[in-house]
């Protein structure tokens, strides 16, 4: 495996407690004169929109909000979103949020210099022009969106979300400050502390994997199992926030490198269908694709079972299995993830239709088993 041909890419990043109040200095850096300041109406209402605003203000530098970031970000909000960077002449752009909003802010810089609409960049490597610079302070530990070269955009009239996975995506900082994560509460710490997990356990068995990968995704799968549902618990203690932060980081260095697989073809096609959070999409699906996976990369799943606190030592294969996707069920269960899809308005009938547009999503082809669209429909219904 060491021989084999990997590239690895990641931004700049600091880490650590107050990360974010250097924000106005890594602007001026990066030769900026007037930002757009991407966030989201929550994000805003707890007070970091204005807070990072007054960084990059205390630089000099003119500062134009966009708050019309939704949830699963739309492709028409980030035609919005161009224009508004056009008009204001602006020539950097801030983040601040979570995964939707990062999103969001890459989709802006995509088309800013590109053209079209962000629909035309789906898939691996159609971005062919650098975005104008991008910074990121995060405000949920899990999308890793801050450090990856993948933006997930929703295609409302095909009702589907599109991924969008290249080096020109990749931020140029992240400013990751487990500070910001004390205004997140325990449902959000929940799904995107879960979406981490799904993202090194899916890295961790890509069969695009590396040896530094692995290292990332081992880290992370670590973390999560041990404090996630402490930290939904118990969402003031900034030691956990600070753990479940670092596992967010280390899942996406792994994933952004060695991508995903089945669970967020899944995923993409559920949360454009139902609008529904993308990180309780993954924790929903993750134990049905581990037990469709497994066959195909034991060695792997057994060493996933291991840093998960599963303990397989000694036993087969086929106990390893069962225990896994119940130890994982019961995580999920654990942080307050419960029910299946039924209960998030999803019936029988709808698993055609969502098994066929996940079949067409680039996160399968690193999936360490080749799904078919019936393997796909059978996972669904599973997961009802």
């Amino acid at each position: 495996m060491l021989s084999q041909l990997r590239k690895f890419v990641a931004p700049e990043f600091l880490f650590g407690l107050d990360a974010r109040t250097l924000l106005g200095r890594y602007a001026r850096n990066l030769g900026a004169r007037r930002v757009l300041l991407v966030s989201d109406a929550g994000v805003d209402a707890a007070g970091w929109t204005g807070e990072a605003a007054r960084f990059l203000q205390a630089e000099d530098l003119e500062v134009t909000r966009f708050l019309g970031v939704s949830p699963n970000p739309r492709s028409g909000e980030v035609a919005e979103g161009v224009g508004v960077y056009r008009s204001s002449g602006s020539d950097l752009i801030v983040a601040v949020g979570g995964g939707s909003v990062i999103d969001c802010a890459k989709g802006i810089g995509i088309v800013a210099t590109n053209g079209g609409s962000i629909l035309d960049y789906e898939g691996v490597d159609e971005v062919r022009a650098p975005m104008p610079p991008l910074i990121c302070v995060p405000t949920t530990a899990g999308s890793s969106a801050d450090v990856s070269q993948f933006a997930i955009i929703n295609d409302l009239a095909a009702q589907v979300k599109i991924a969008i996975i290249s080096k020109a995506v990749v931020p140029d900082v992240a400013l990751i400050d487990p500070g910001t994560l004390v205004t997140l509460g325990p449902f959000l710490t929940a799904c995107t502390g879960l979406d981490a997990l799904v993202h090194a356990v899916e890295a961790y068995v890509s069969n695009a994997h590396s040896a530094v990968t692995d290292v990332h995704a081992l880290e992370a799968m670590r973390l999560v199992a041990g404090h996630l549902a402490a930290s939904v618990r118990d969402p003031g203690d900034l030691d956990l926030r600070a753990r479940i932060m670092q596992a967010s980081l280390h899942a996406g260095l792994a994933f952004s490198n060695a991508s995903l697989g089945s669970v967020h073809a899944m995923a993409h096609s559920l949360g454009g269908f139902r609008d529904l959070p993308h990180g309780e999409c993954n924790a929903l699906l993750l134990p049905h694709v581990i037990d469709f996976n497994f066959p195909a990369a034991p060695e792997r799943f057994r060493r996933v079972a291991e840093a998960l606190g599963c303990h397989p030592e000694g036993l087969p294969d086929a106990r390893v299995r069962a225990a896994l996707v119940d130890h994982v069920a019961a995580l999920r269960g654990a942080c307050g993830i419960a029910g299946g899809l039924a209960s998030r308005g999803i019936a029988a009938s709808d698993a055609g239709r969502l098994a066929a547009k996940a079949f067409d999503d680039p996160c399968n082809a690193t999936n360490p088993r080749e799904p078919s669209v019936a393997d796909l429909e059978a996972l669904f219904l599973e997961a009802l």
